[in-house]
């Protein structure tokens, strides 16, 4: 891992190399769910999902996606991280930016038949540019949601650091 901690805002996506076993690193996981209260860990097959506790979330409060693969060699493993919004609240964003897309498309082309047919198409016209303005105040919205959640971003990534750390783990990049 790096130590610049720019990457991370940067690169919301991360992998490393680590000499230790896949299935001792999952548990090493698990384990951690017991014995700390700041984040909620979870482990479904190789994937390890870390967050932060519903009382101290916020709506842009990320979370931390990691996939623990073994390597094919003398029992290595690759961990690949990735840092994100609650599911949630990315399917509304994604849905958000769907409905816009899609606005925009039918109103641009009533713009186009319009304009085409020597009608009218002021009000088509203003609605096309509209879903533009709207777009792009999705877009602000979304990176001040991510500036929002920067510093829980970098506890999630700090927990995971110090837990691999706790065992003497250190990742080779």
């Amino acid at each position: 891992m790096s130590a610049n901690t720019n990457d991370i805002v940067l690169r919301p996506r991360f992998k490393f190399h680590v000499k230790h076993d896949h299935e001792m690193l999952l548990k090493l996981f698990e384990e951690t769910k017991g014995i700390q209260s700041d984040f909620i860990v979870s482990r479904v097959d190789d994937h390890v999902f870390i967050k932060i506790p519903k009382e101290k979330q916020h709506f842009w409060s990320p979370q931390l996606h990691l996939e623990i693969n073994k390597n094919d060699t003398n029992s290595h493993s690759m961990i690949y991280g990735l840092f994100g919004p609650n599911p949630t609240v990315w399917t509304l964003f994604m849905f958000f930016h769907f409905i816009v897309a899609g606005l925009f498309i039918g109103f641009a082309i009533w713009t186009y038949v319009n304009w085409s047919l020597g009608n009218d198409y002021a009000i088509q016209l203003f609605v096309t540019l509209f879903t533009i303005v709207i777009w792009f105040a999705l877009y602000f919205g979304g990176r001040l949601g991510k500036r929002t959640g920067m510093n829980e971003m970098h506890q999630l990534h700090h927990f995971m650091r110090d837990t691999l750390r706790s065992k003497g783990i250190h990742a080779e990049i």
